[in-house]
Parts: structure tokens; C-alpha cells; sequence
């Protein structure tokens, strides 16, 4: 007797299966896995023959097609834990495996909720939607179990470098005509020219300079950007330095150095001396120019300075450093995280002052707006 068919899914069913496959895809990128659309698109193909409802199959449907290479697969692991909040299966489907508990929610078709009075049917596209809806939540708004589940997610934040050509050129594959090498093949070859050797510049990371303002006023987005500074200081420990500024100036970059994302923010709380102090940007810009800034650090550099603006003392000398800090930083990048609220309008002193010597101005009030950022660090 043949087996009947299972019913198509419904339309709501299928979008939110793609929606979910999608943010978990963006989430496998920043964590330094290619899931190219290709690969994303094998995926849904392969749910669409599995059981979506088993964290099982979604698991193994997922590692088998976004996953190209043995170095994805710790990082595949980590991504579908942080994103789907649970343990990834790592039982075979030819055993008996146990259902992870990955949430306690409705079931995926959302339907009247007859018969799931138990609340034990694991739902990954309710809890990945939910994930979603927390990317876009203010961090200073979220609660402790949320701020707990984003410090997963900015564990997994790669953040790209800025390039910049370098003057020394390497052999490639095209290019420039290299001679000398297209000489020496052909010496090789009893002087015959069979092919052109090539040469072109190879690109190299370009400094990234974060200044986070750690004053009073920003207390509640402090945490959330030192961790966003952590994961730059991992991605790029050579080419990236971390100041705090207030009513001081303090290196940390080497306290974010640390593996440990909670022990590197340890360190630095305790060598930062005026955290949840006053703000004097102005006076604090200046320092790190004339110590640090002038003497090569922000030259070239991509300068991120992540504020709200409040200034407490003259806004003739903030704006009076930013024209110096411009003409040093290759792009100066300005991070408010007051920009992300509606209707926000940058009539601060402090911010009126600094505009004129910004490239970028941005939000940083949420795990999508720090996303972004490392978009707009990458491409200035």
C-alpha cells in the first residue's frame, strides 16, 4: 500500500521557516561561517523534507549545507546553541536521540493550542523570531535574562577590518606584469616567454581606533559597547585600539585582549577610573591627540567614537578637535545610541559641535545597529 502524502505546509508555516533559516544564516556570518545563498538555499530544500519541529533535523540540515569547511563546525555548534537557545544535537539519526530542550514555546503552525497543554514541543522558529525581535531591542531596555542571551550573540560578532592598498606588491594570478619573475620562467624554459607572471598590491587592515564614552550618562550602553569593542580587539588584536573617555583618558586595549569576553570586561572596569563620571569630551580628545592620536595612532586610522554628545565643558574646544581629529583619521565614525530612537534629533551641544567633523553617524543601541556598524567600520 502506498504512503500517503503529507499535506503541503501553509503559506505562514513556509515563511516562517525561511525567516527563521534566514536570521539563523546572518547569525552563522557573523560568527565567520560563508553560509552563501546557495548554501542557505540547500538548506531550506532539505527542511522541506525533514520534520521542522525536531531540533534534530534542523541541526543536521543545517550543518550538512551551510557548513564548508572542518573549521565551521565548532563555530556551526556555537551558532545554532546562542540562536536557538539550547544544545546542539550531536547524537546519530540512526540512534535514539534524546530531544534537546531548546524551548518551552507554542508550536511552529501556531495554530488553537489543543493537545500542547504540556509545553514540551520545541518551537525554533517562534524562539528564532524572538531572537529576531531582541536584535531590535534597545539594550538599555532589556532584562537580565535578555542581556544575558545578547552576550552569546556578541561572543559569536566578527567584525571585518577596513582595507587599505599597501605599496608593496605580491605575486598574483593578474595584475601588473612582474618582469623580473616572467624573466626568470623564461630562463627556466630555455628563454622562451610561455607565460606572464603577475604582481598587484595586497591589501592590508587599516587601524581601527575606538574611543567609548563611559560617563554616566552612557552607563546603561557601556557594557554593550566595550563587548562590541571586545569582539574587535579579537578579530584584529594588531590593528585595533580601545580608549574609555569621560572625565579621563584610559587605554584598555589591553585588558580586552583576554579570550574571556566577561574577563576582559572585569579588567577593564577596574582600570577604568571614572566610570559613571562626568563627561569633559573636549578636554579628553585632546589628550589622545596630543599623546597618542598625533603621533600615529589616528593617522590613517578609522576613529569610532561612541557618545551621546552630553558635554560638560566648552563645546568650542570638542569642536575645535574634531577638525584635528579629521584631518589625522582617514573616516571618523560617530556612534549615539540615542540616534536609534524615533524622532531623536542631535540639538546637544556637544553634538552640534562635533557633526561637522563626522563621516558616519550612527545608532548603537542594539545587536542589528552594532551589525550595521561593523558594515559602515568595514567600508569607510
Amino acid at each position: 500500500m502506498a504512503e500517503t502524502a503529507a499535506p503541503p505546509a501553509s503559506p505562514a508555516l513556509s515563511r516562517d521557516v525561511v525567516d527563521t533559516v534566514l536570521g539563523f544564516a546572518r547569525t552563522l556570518r557573523h560568527a565567520g561561517v560563508t553560509a552563501s545563498p546557495d548554501r542557505v538555499e540547500a538548506m531550506l530544500e532539505a527542511l522541506g523534507s525533514l520534520d521542522v519541529l525536531d531540533p534534530t533535523d534542523v541541526y543536521w540540515a543545517g550543518r550538512l549545507t551551510l557548513c564548508g569547511s572542518p573549521d565551521d563546525l565548532d563555530r556551526y555548534d556555537a551558532a545554532f546553541a546562542a540562536y536557538f537557545a539550547g544544545e546542539a544535537p550531536r547524537a546519530s539519526r540512526n540512534s535514539a536521540p534524546q530531544q534537546p530542550q531548546l524551548a518551552t514555546t507554542a508550536p511552529l503552525d501556531a495554530g488553537d493550542g489543543e493537545g500542547d497543554d504540556d509545553g514540551e514541543t520545541p518551537d525554533l522558529a517562534t524562539r528564532a523570531s524572538a531572537d529576531e525581535v531582541l536584535r531590535h531591542r534597545d539594550v538599555a531596555e532589556l532584562s537580565v535574562a535578555e542581556r544575558e542571551h545578547l552576550r552569546r550573540l556578541f561572543a559569536l560578532l566578527v567584525p571585518a577590518s577596513p582595507m587599505r592598498p599597501a605599496r608593496r606588491r605580491r605575486p598574483s594570478g593578474r595584475g601588473a606584469v612582474h618582469p623580473a619573475r616572467t624573466v626568470r620562467r623564461a630562463l627556466r624554459s630555455g628563454g622562451e616567454v610561455t607565460r606572464l607572471m603577475h604582481r598587484r598590491p595586497q591589501p592590508r587592515p587599516r587601524r581601527v581606533v575606538l574611543l567609548i564614552d563611559v560617563s554616566g550618562s552612557m552607563s546603561p550602553y557601556a557594557d554593550a559597547l566595550l563587548r562590541f569593542a571586545h569582539a574587535a580587539v579579537r578579530a584584529r588584536p594588531s590593528a585595533t585600539e580601545v580608549f574609555t573617555i569621560g572625565t579621563r583618558l584610559t587605554r584598555v586595549t589591553r585588558e580586552l585582549r583576554l579570550r574571556d569576553p566577561d574577563k576582559a570586561l572585569a579588567a577593564s572596569a577596574s582600570a577604568i577610573p571614572d566610570w559613571s563620571g562626568g563627561t569633559r569630551l573636549g578636554e579628553v580628545l585632546k589628550a589622545f591627540l596630543d599623546r597618542w592620536g598625533q603621533r600615529g595612532t589616528a593617522r590613517g586610522a578609522v576613529i569610532v567614537v561612541c557618545s551621546d554628545g552630553w558635554e560638560r565643558g566648552g563645546t568650542e574646544l570638542l569642536g575645535e578637535q574634531m577638525t584635528r581629529l579629521q584631518r589625522l583619521a582617514h573616516a571618523v565614525v560617530w556612534v549615539n545610541p540615542h540616534k536609534g530612537r524615533a524622532g531623536y534629533e542631535p540639538l546637544t551641544g556637544g553634538m552640534q559641535a562635533a557633526l561637522p567633523a563626522i563621516d558616519h553617524f550612527v545608532s548603537g543601541h542594539s545587536m542589528a545597529a552594532f551589525e550595521e556598524l561593523t558594515g559602515v567600520i568595514q567600508r569607510a
